[in-house]
C-alpha cells in the first residue's frame, strides 16, 4: 500500500503548518499582553469556574487538521493497494537477443518463450488487453495492448531474434510501462530474459530508474529468468563453453519492488509452471482509491468543530 499525488507541487504548502503553529503562539502571547489586567486571577477563576487565559490547543489542532487535509485533497492524493480485479491489462516483454537461440529449452529459449506466451493468452480468463514488446539492446513495440488475441498470436509467431546486441532491461520496463499508461485497469508486465542488464550509466542506476518509473505508474512486474546456467550462448558454437546467465538478484528486485513475483525457468516444465502461477494470479493488481472526497469531508467536519470551540469553550469575552 502506498500513496501517490496527481499534483505533488501543492505539497509544498505543508510548510505552512509550522508557520501556523508559530503564529498561533505568537498571537496568543500578543493577546495576553493586551488583556485587561485583573489583580486576583484565582478569585475570577473561582467565580467563572474556568481558566481565564487558555492556549487554545484544541483550536490549533483543529486548524492544523483542516490545513493538512485541504492540502492533501488539492494534491490529488490516491492510496494504492494490492487487490483482486477481473480487469487487468498486460504487456509481455520478451528478450530477443541472440543468446535466446540457445537450445537448453526445446526447441530454443526464444521459441519456448513464444509458445508459452501464446498458451498464456489462450488461457487468460480475465477481461484484459495484452500488448507485446521485444527487446535486446533496444526495445521494439510489436503490438499495442489489444483484446484481439488472434492479432496478438500472429505478432508473437512473427517475432525474430534482433540484430541489435545487448540486453536493455530498464528500456524494456519503461517501454512496456508506457503502453499501459492509457489503461484505467490493473497494469501488469511479464518480463522474460536470459541475460543480465548490459546497459549502464556513469551516474544513474538504470534498473532503479526503471523500477521507480513502473512504481510511479502503478505497474506490477512479473520477471522470468529463462534458461539454465549450463546452456551455451546461442550464437556461439558449444565448444566455446560460454553460458548466458541472467542476474537473478536484479530480476528478483524488479519483481519485489513492484509487487510482482520472480520465477526461475530452467526447463520447459518450469516455464509451464511459471505461466500457470501467473494465470492463477492474473486478477491481482494495484487498485487506486481517490482520497479527495474523504479528505474534504474531514476538513469540513473540523471546520464545524473549530467553529463550535471558538463559539463556546474558547469564546472571547468582550
Amino acid at each position: 500500500m502506498y500513496l501517490t499525488f496527481e499534483n505533488p507541487e501543492y505539497l509544498w504548502f505543508l510548510l505552512s503548518i509550522p508557520l501556523l503553529i508559530v503564529s498561533h503562539f505568537a498571537f496568543l502571547r500578543y493577546s495576553k499582553r493586551k488583556a485587561i489586567r485583573f489583580a486576583n486571577f484565582q478569585a475570577l477563576k473561582r467565580v467563572s469556574n474556568q481558566k481565564i487565559m487558555t492556549k487554545n490547543h484544541m483550536v490549533l489542532l483543529a486548524r492544523m487538521v483542516i490545513l493538512f487535509t485541504l492540502i492533501l485533497a488539492v494534491s490529488g492524493t490516491k492510496v494504492w493497494y494490492l487487490a483482486y480485479t477481473n480487469q487487468n491489462d498486460f504487456v509481455i516483454a520478451i528478450d530477443s537477443s541472440s543468446s535466446m537461440t540457445a537450445k537448453d529449452l526445446e526447441p530454443s529459449r526464444f521459441e519456448a518463450a513464444k509458445d508459452y506466451t501464446i498458451k498464456f493468452i489462450d488461457e487468460l480468463s480475465t477481461d484484459s488487453k495484452v500488448g507485446l514488446v521485444s527487446f535486446s539492446g533496444a526495445s521494439f513495440i510489436e503490438t499495442l495492448p489489444t483484446d484481439d488475441f488472434s492479432k496478438l498470436r500472429k505478432s508473437i509467431n512473427g517475432l525474430e531474434i534482433a540484430k541489435v546486441g545487448g540486453t536493455n532491461i530498464p528500456d524494456a520496463i519503461v517501454t512496456s510501462t508506457n503502453l499501459l499508461l492509457a489503461s484505467d485497469k490493473g497494469r501488469t508486465i511479464i518480463l522474460m530474459t536470459d541475460g543480465s542488464n548490459t546497459v549502464s550509466y556513469f551516474i544513474r542506476d538504470p534498473i532503479l530508474e526503471g523500477i521507480n518509473y513502473a512504481r510511479q505508474n502503478n505497474v506490477m512486474i512479473y520477471t522470468i529468468g529463462i534458461g539454465s546456467e549450463t546452456g551455451p550462448i546461442g550464437y556461439l558454437p558449444e565448444y566455446y563453453n560460454i553460458s548466458s546467465v541472467y542476474d537473478s538478484n536484479t530480476l528478483m528486485k524488479i519483481a519485489n519492488e513492484t509487487g510482482g513475483r520472480y520465477f526461475d525457468a530452467k526447463t520447459t516444465k518450469d516455464l509451464d509452471n511459471t505461466f500457470d502461477a501467473i494465470l492463477a494470479n492474473a486478477s491481482e493488481a494495484y487498485i487506486g482509491f481517490d482520497l479527495g472526497i474523504g479528505l474534504l469531508i474531514i476538513a469540513l467536519g473540523m471546520i464545524f468543530l473549530e467553529w463550535g470551540l471558538i463559539s463556546t469553550r474558547f469564546r472571547a469575552i468582550p
